[in-house]
Order: C-alpha cells, then sequence, then structure tokens
C-alpha cells in the first residue's frame, strides 16, 4: 500500500455518541376530547417522545379546525365519520434506530385520529413552517381599478397591470420579511 492511500477502516472514525436527526410529528387529535383535555393528549405524545430518547426542541399547539375531507376511523367496534379536528405538531431530535417504537406509541393513542412522522431537514429545523400562523396571513389584497381618462385604454390597461404588479410585488416582499423574522 502506497503512503497516500489510506485504507478505508482506517479512515472511518470510531464515536460512541449517537447520531440525531429531526423529525417532525404532525397529528390530528379526536374532535370528541374535550378543549381542555387536548393538552393532556399533546403530554402524553410528548412523554412517548421523551420516554424513548427523543428531545423536543419545538411544538405548535393544537387548534380546531375543519378537514379538508371526511376521515372515517375505526373505533368501538364501527367505523365513525370525522369532520373536524385539533391539528398541532411536535419537533424533535431522535435516533432513526427509534422511530419504529415511535410509530407504535403513537399509533397505541386512542386519542389520535391521524398522524405523519417526518424527518426533517436542515434548513427544515431552522426554519420551522406555523401553520396555524400561515392560515392567518392575508395571502392576496385586492387592488382597486383606476378609472381610464383618455380614449386610449390599451394604454391606460397597461399601466393599471404594471401598477398591480408593483403592488403585488410589496406585499410579497412584506410578507416575506414578517415570515423571515
Amino acid at each position: 500500500m502506497s503512503e497516500t492511500t489510506m485504507p478505508a477502516a482506517e479512515a472511518v472514525a470510531v464515536t460512541d455518541e449517537r447520531e440525531l436527526f429531526g423529525y417532525e410529528l404532525a397529528f390530528h387529535v379526536l374532535p370528541t376530547v374535550a378543549e381542555g383535555e387536548v393538552s393532556e393528549v399533546i403530554s402524553k405524545l410528548k412523554n412517548k417522545i421523551t420516554k424513548i430518547g427523543g428531545e423536543i426542541f419545538d411544538e405548535e399547539e393544537a387548534k380546531r379546525f375543519d378537514l379538508a375531507y371526511e376521515i372515517v376511523k375505526h373505533m368501538e367496534g364501527r367505523n365513525r365519520k370525522f369532520t373536524s379536528a385539533y391539528f398541532g405538531w411536535v419537533r424533535f431530535h431522535l435516533e432513526s434506530s427509534k422511530v419504529e417504537e415511535l410509530t407504535e406509541a403513537v399509533e397505541e393513542e386512542k386519542n389520535i385520529l391521524r398522524h405523519l412522522l417526518v424527518k426533517l431537514t436542515k434548513d427544515e429545523e431552522a426554519h420551522p413552517f406555523r401553520f396555524h400562523e400561515a392560515l392567518d396571513i392575508k395571502k392576496v389584497e385586492t387592488v382597486d381599478a383606476i378609472p381610464a381618462d383618455s380614449d386610449d385604454e390599451d394604454e391606460d390597461e397597461e399601466e393599471v397591470e404594471v401598477e398591480e404588479s408593483i403592488a403585488i410585488d410589496a406585499n410579497l416582499d412584506e410578507t416575506t420579511k414578517k415570515d423571515d423574522a
């Protein structure tokens, strides 16, 4: 073996540290749960995460809203239909070997209608998307049309379109600045 190449076995550093990855657990809590008890259901989920070695670093409070479509869940020997639920999420660091254990623990929770576990990128960890805040942001503002004073409507329409584009760009810039803050 030459001095310039190193065997692969020697190149790998051995560490005792466990490697943690960022995850997000998004969930729907059943609408049959009383509003005051939703926080208890979420506390149970967070306890399950920490019990298996997870480290919670962010969360969003669950709020009730109408679902985009009806969800059917088999409960107490029959299928029940739900059109609303409490939606929330928790972000945490966890070893990848523990993900299956966490999934099984969440599926055992009877008050969870549906859940989704997603592995986060470094960028998603640094800049979390706030679902409930995004719902509150006004997406588009109405722009009043400027009445045409001249006979040449083509030029006036072009000016209105340019002004509308400028107004929309300004609104997007404001929204982006708010999100970055």
